[in-house]
């Protein structure tokens, strides 16, 4: 396995603001990685920078092998690219941006322009329509579209579902997965995380220009806050607590009657506390499943979830 995007403390500044510091990513070939971080974190820059929009102030890069200012045309060509603003031709067709993507597209143009025609079928977008008549969504499809339409090596896409409906951001994720099991590297950056949770194998977690956490989806959920509700009988409050208090210290342990509720969030592998709450009489627990976007959440606020 190769790797297709290898950055080696990559800076970027614009003026005093410093958007990417000293970042180091290895992206393995046929891998989906998704990049989290709030807005301002440099999931844009990255990307940018990716497909030699914009440049770096320092540090280095290389794309499919290759540094992106040196790729060129040859290199754009291997790349799709859908940018978190992307802009249609207003007084074009959806047909005619079809046919223009394809005329500077690499390799076999009908073969491209046939894919282009099903993709556009297959998210029903009215190509007929002038793209000033588009709605935002349909507009993202066409966005999809020439992004995909070339089965390129690397899929560079940023914020893809925004203002797509949920039923086509499922036809995204198929989409994604199937230029997965084509060989294709994917690189998408998203405010949904259930979303990044369903398509990605690996995740980074941005956090001003630099990475908090690198980590499998199996990762994060591992080290993910879930919820639990427990009700107790035959137990008395203080002595759950401090029983308690070597598992969770962000539990919440009260007396309700005769009984004792426990409620709150725990990080992690869950064993202990079940095993501690097995101690005395559970009369009900509720363990919810694990909440990647809480613990996400957490590291963009640089708190500790306990």
């Amino acid at each position: 396995m190769t790797d297709v995007v290898v950055t080696t403390g990559l800076t970027k500044r614009y003026g005093s603001v410093l958007a990417l510091d000293s970042l180091d990513l290895t992206i393995p070939e046929g891998t989906v990685l998704g990049v989290i971080g709030p807005n301002g974190a440099g999931k844009t820059t990255l990307m940018r920078l990716l497909v030699d929009v914009v440049r770096p102030t320092s540090g280095s890069l290389t794309v499919l092998g290759v540094e992106p200012r040196a790729g060129g045309k040859h290199l754009r060509g291997r790349i799709g690219y859908l940018p978190g603003e992307f802009h249609v031709e207003p007084g074009l067709s959806g047909q005619g941006h079809l046919t223009f993507w394809t005329s500077i597209s690499p390799g076999d143009r009908a073969r491209v322009h046939r894919r282009a025609q099903m993709m556009a079928e297959r998210l029903d977008i009215p190509l007929e329509r002038p793209a000033r008549k588009l709605s935002k969504g349909n507009k993202q499809k066409l966005g999809l579209v020439q992004a995909f339409m070339h089965r390129p090596e690397l899929l560079i896409l940023d914020e893809p579902t925004s203002g797509l409906d949920p039923l086509v951001q499922q036809t995204f994720l198929e989409l994604v997965s199937e230029a997965r099991d084509d060989g294709a590297t994917v690189l998408l950056s998203s405010h949904v995380l259930s979303e990044v949770e369903q398509a990605a194998d690996l995740a980074v977690v941005l956090r001003s220009g630099r990475i908090v956490r690198e980590a499998s989806i199996e990762g994060l959920r591992a080290t993910a806050v879930r919820h639990v509700r427990a009700r107790l009988s035959d137990a008395d409050a203080a002595t759950v607590g401090r029983r308690l208090t070597d598992v969770s210290a962000g539990l919440d342990v009260t007396a309700d009657g005769g009984d004792v509720l426990v409620s709150g969030l725990v990080q992690g592998n869950s064993d202990e506390l079940v095993k501690v709450l097995a101690q005395f009489t559970v009369a009900d627990l509720v363990l919810a499943e694990p909440d990647l976007e809480e613990s996400v959440l957490a590291m963009y606020s640089d708190k500790e979830v306990v």
